[in-house]
């Protein structure tokens, strides 16, 4: 039986991170559960201000992984192990992306073509790495 991914993110800022990949992929924030929040509540902490601790979103579609964004003291500190590639129909729509996804506050690093592909590597708000291919 083939089983269901979540993708997790350590992250500063969890919301803020969130929105972004939100606009990058079509999805939406995942609103808190009755369960999360009463479990919140329990702990002191007001559920309003959730969104500093963590955040989940998910694709409308039903398709996409879940993503979850989590609070973590230390920044990032050395390259992603993995990373997300932000697939966009072809080559010739990456260069387009990009200025879509610079003005939504990733940074471009560089776009290549070899072996037959042609990318795009960014990162995001908190300087994660992904590519547009």
């Amino acid at each position: 039986m083939a089983r269901t991914m979540q993708l997790s993110f350590d992250a500063q800022d969890p919301e803020l991170l969130l929105r972004f990949w939100c606009e990058v992929l079509g999805y939406e924030l995942e609103p808190l559960t009755e369960q999360a929040r009463a479990g919140l509540v329990a702990m002191g902490v007001d559920p309003a201000g959730s969104g500093r601790m963590f955040a989940a979103a998910v694709d409308p579609d039903g398709v996409g992984p879940r993503l979850l964004a989590q609070r973590v003291p230390e920044g990032k500190t050395a390259k992603n192990r993995l990373h997300l590639d932000v697939r966009v129909g072809g080559p010739e729509h990456v260069a387009a992306e990009v200025v879509r996804l610079v003005a939504l506050g990733a940074t471009h690093h560089r776009t290549t073509t070899e072996h037959g592909s042609h990318w795009a590597v960014l990162t995001d708000i908190e300087g994660n790495e992904f590519c547009v291919d």
